[in-house]
């Protein structure tokens, strides 16, 4: 008669997951520490806030999702979980580190990780094989970017999106909303305060109006 230790199996699951989140966590704090600039918090955002971004998003038609900063891929998993099976998830971030291991970490051939800035993201959708995004979610801090890089990172998404399309923007700040509001015909702005610290959530629509008259 066959025995199926199923308590032990279970804890062994319980203990795979302890370890995978120790790991994501301890990935995190340690790029914090060497580049507090390039990421917002020390502690990576909650699943509420995840949840709340997420479902701003019209999944059925998307087949392009773009995400800046992934880092150790809180919200690039579950974009994946929402994502259609044709659909591609461009990740763009400027840590090498944060690039390896979500490459290791994550098998999914919807996943492409590319290295570089995300005022380069033209570029890079272009070399994915696509023309436009759907959308795009930053947790970049804007206010801590060198002069110049945030107006460049906003212009270069609003050209990117297609009309109707979305950037979604997690943020710290309100600071962003300056560079935001003159390219943009929609922007709205609410707080997750279910986060720590709270969180501002930030949409910004392209409308082809505005984008015909630029």
């Amino acid at each position: 008669m066959a025995s199926i230790p199923l308590k032990k199996n279970k804890n062994k699951a319980d203990a795979g997951k302890a370890g995978s989140f120790f790991s994501q966590w301890g990935m995190f704090f340690r790029q914090f520490v060497r580049h507090p600039g390039m990421i917002g918090s020390v502690i990576p955002s909650s699943a509420t806030l995840v949840d709340r971004m997420l479902d701003q998003v019209d999944w059925r038609d998307t087949r392009l999702f773009v995400e800046y900063g992934p880092g150790v891929g809180t919200f690039t998993r579950s974009i994946l979980d929402r994502l259609p099976t044709d659909g591609t998830l461009l990740a763009i971030d400027l840590n090498l580190d944060f690039v390896a291991y979500l490459e290791a970490k994550i098998d999914d051939p919807r996943l492409r990780v590319v290295h570089g800035s995300a005022a380069d993201v033209r570029r890079f959708i272009k070399e994915a094989g696509h023309y436009q995004a759907d959308y795009v979610l930053s947790g970049i801090p804007f206010s801590t970017l060198p002069e110049g890089v945030g107006e460049s990172i906003c212009a270069e998404t609003r050209s990117a999106l297609r009309p109707g399309g979305a950037f979604l923007i997690y943020q710290y700040s309100r600071y962003v909303l300056r560079l935001l509001n003159p390219l943009f015909g929609d922007v709205s702005d609410s707080l997750e305060w279910r986060n720590i610290p709270p969180c501002r959530m930030i949409r910004a629509v392209r409308r082809e109006a505005l984008a015909q008259a630029a």
